[in-house]
């Protein structure tokens, strides 16, 4: 007697049961409408006045635009060479890079020390978030006259010469040039107060993301602060430090403002100014010289150094890859 032998003593599975297939999505003509009419200000806004500008620019610094931003006579790379060629401009360059060697590890430590101090309260931490924020929303403008005219004016009324005359120190100019820079002093405390709370915010919410029982086994395990700290805490906040070290980098070489304002006379001149940084210099040449081709020219290879600073720093602590 022979028997016939299912599918399933066979090992072979039941086909799987067909699906219908679906209806196609109907053309929905008044939610495009919707979208379009909402996007299209933005798009016609970004298009003409940021990337229609951009191009213009970069066509200026291949032109000779002197007194006109009217493309003139084309003169391809004598504008960059005719920049890089300038003791000016070349020395704006070092002081940035300098003032960000020094700026931005300043800003780092101070930051993350704070907010390392903020995340161990258990009272007024809300508070001082608040508090330590507020200065972020200070435009620099206001916040560079606040320093030049209560701060560091260089009368014994000042605030920083009354400070010092308090240990029997004498009233200095703080905004002129001298031996030493005491200048520094005031740009330096400035970008601290403004940005420094700012940052914070950002290591605060890195470090409310560590998971707490890492920290809970590392004390179980009689681990130090210090070791803590290298271990956990460190480790934790990679992606955290290097975002928040582009962004500082960054914000540190596009710095006009405060050298600006603080340095200005009441014409706005800053050609008696002791540090210009590039942006400055380059205002200097594109609306005091009315020289738009090389001031153009200029833009682009602050530009392309920030791009390359930032890649470089990616490169180096691996912004992106995957732990």
């Amino acid at each position: 007697m022979t028997t016939t032998s299912t599918p399933a003593r066979q090992g072979r599975r039941p086909a799987p049961p067909t699906r219908a297939p679906r209806a196609p999505r109907r053309f929905d003509r008044p939610a495009t409408a919707a979208f379009v009419l909402l996007v299209a200000p933005t798009v016609l806004g970004l298009a003409l006045f940021k990337y229609l500008a951009i191009g213009w620019s970069f066509l200026l610094s291949l032109s000779e635009a002197r007194g006109t931003i009217s493309l003139g006579r084309w003169t391809g790379l004598d504008n960059y060479r005719t920049l890089l060629q300038a003791p000016g401009f070349r020395g704006s360059l070092w002081m940035i890079i300098g003032f960000s060697a020094v700026i931005v590890p300043l800003t780092f430590a101070a930051s993350l020390g704070l907010a390392m101090l903020v995340n161990r309260l258990r009272r007024g931490k809300g508070f001082l978030r608040t508090a330590f924020l507020m200065p972020a929303a200070v435009s620099y403008v206001a916040a560079s006259l606040l320093w030049k005219m209560a701060l560091f004016n260089g009368l014994p009324s000042g605030i920083a010469n009354s400070l010092g005359h308090l240990f029997g120190a004498e009233p200095v100019p703080w905004l002129s040039q001298g031996d030493p820079p005491l200048y520094w002093v005031a740009l330096i405390t400035l970008r601290l107060w403004l940005q420094v709370g700012l940052y914070m915010i950002l290591f605060l919410a890195g470090l409310q993301n560590i998971p707490p029982f890492l920290h809970e086994a590392a004390q179980l395990d009689g681990a130090s602060g210090r070791q803590v700290f290298r271990h956990i805490t460190w480790p934790q906040l990679r992606n955290t430090s290097v975002a928040v070290l582009l962004l500082m980098s960054i914000g540190a070489m596009q710095a006009f403002d405060e050298f600006y304002n603080l340095f200005s006379t009441g014409m706005g001149q800053t050609g008696t100014a002791p540090v210009r940084p590039p942006l400055v210099y380059l205002y200097g040449v594109a609306l005091g010289d009315q020289d738009y081709g090389v001031g153009s020219a200029g833009a682009f290879l602050l530009t392309a150094l920030i791009l390359a600073v930032t890649l470089l720093q990616g490169r180096i602590f691996g912004y992106g890859d995957k732990d």
